[in-house]
């Protein structure tokens, strides 16, 4: 069987991942998985392992640490240029966010395990999100607004703390909750959307943060992207609504919206920070397009 590189990010969940991996990977290993590895040395190094394993034939790869680990390997192999033979993607979470896995099943460690020893895969789209400095690839959520301002606040002050950390920047946000406009349009709508919001997600599957179903609705292979909209909600009515984001009801309160579209473009003045993946980005976003099918994923 063509052997996967394993891309290790060892400061990945407080630094749980580099203990971990070693233990892990061999018992994969002794199971009849075929894996070399590659460990990373800081950030933003996942992206050029993966595409110097790319260069010298791997096309099977398994993400070893969390969300950031998974959306380095991706803008790897895909931002330079779209790869000519198709990528498989497998996730060992061992970071701090796993979001993605909770698509397809409990996102657990053992769950991961399994699912790779299948040896099942699912083509999965990969959203492109174009912006004054290049281009950015994802395939969980870019977020903008509150979402982005709590992930910033995590990443500075609460990511070794894990998702508590992410709790507690979003009780921060809460306190000084605003709305600011995003301008952007659908498709082929003539009219911008110029309405305030608390946040804006343009999302390919249904968790982030961890348990958060923040899209509900979103399907990771049907060829769009899931636009869910909080209006100018108050702080006590957010602070009512946020807990049922568990479960996905939170949609269904009268100033949150969702929709889907296949192409979102931006008319910003400025830049402005932008949760991807996981990580944050200050940059000056144009334009949001789905890659259909692009990538197997191992779930």
């Amino acid at each position: 069987m063509e052997p996967y590189l394993a891309i290790v990010n060892p400061a990945a969940g407080g630094g749980r991942c580099g203990k971990l991996a070693p233990s892990v990977i061999a018992g994969l290993r002794a199971q009849g998985v075929a894996i070399e590895v590659r460990y990373t040395e800081g950030r933003g190094h996942g992206l050029h392992v993966a595409r110097g394993a790319y260069s010298s034939g791997f096309r099977r790869f398994l993400a070893v640490g969390g969300d950031g680990t998974s959306f380095e390997i991706v803008n790897g192999l895909f931002a330079m240029s779209l790869p000519e033979e198709r990528i498989t993607l497998g996730f060992l979470p061992l970071g701090t966010g796993n979001s993605f896995l909770r698509d397809f099943g409990p996102g657990t460690l053992e769950f991961a395990r399994e699912v790779i020893l299948s040896g099942q895969t699912r083509r999965c789209d990969v959203l492109c999100l174009n912006h004054g400095g290049g281009k950015l690839y994802y395939i969980n959520l870019m977020s903008i607004g509150f979402t982005a301002e709590a992930g910033e606040l995590t990443n500075r002050y609460f990511k070794r703390l894990g998702v508590p950390g992410y709790l507690a920047a979003i009780l921060v946000c809460w306190l000084r909750l605003h709305y600011p406009v995003f301008p952007f349009r659908l498709d082929e709508d003539s009219e911008l959307d110029l309405r305030p919001s608390t946040y804006l997600t343009f999302s390919n599957s249904r968790y982030t943060g961890g348990d958060l179903m923040i899209a509900p609705t979103a399907q990771t292979a049907d060829g769009l992207i899931e636009i869910t909209r909080v209006g100018v909600i108050r702080r006590f009515d957010f602070a009512r609504t946020f807990p049922r984001i568990y479960t996905g009801d939170h949609i269904h309160h009268p100033l949150i919206s969702h929709t889907r579209a296949h192409r979102v473009d931006f008319t910003l003045d400025r830049t402005i920070d932008v949760m991807i993946d996981g990580e944050v980005i200050h940059c000056h976003p144009q334009s949001i397009e789905v890659l259909p099918s692009a990538l197997d994923v191992v779930v």
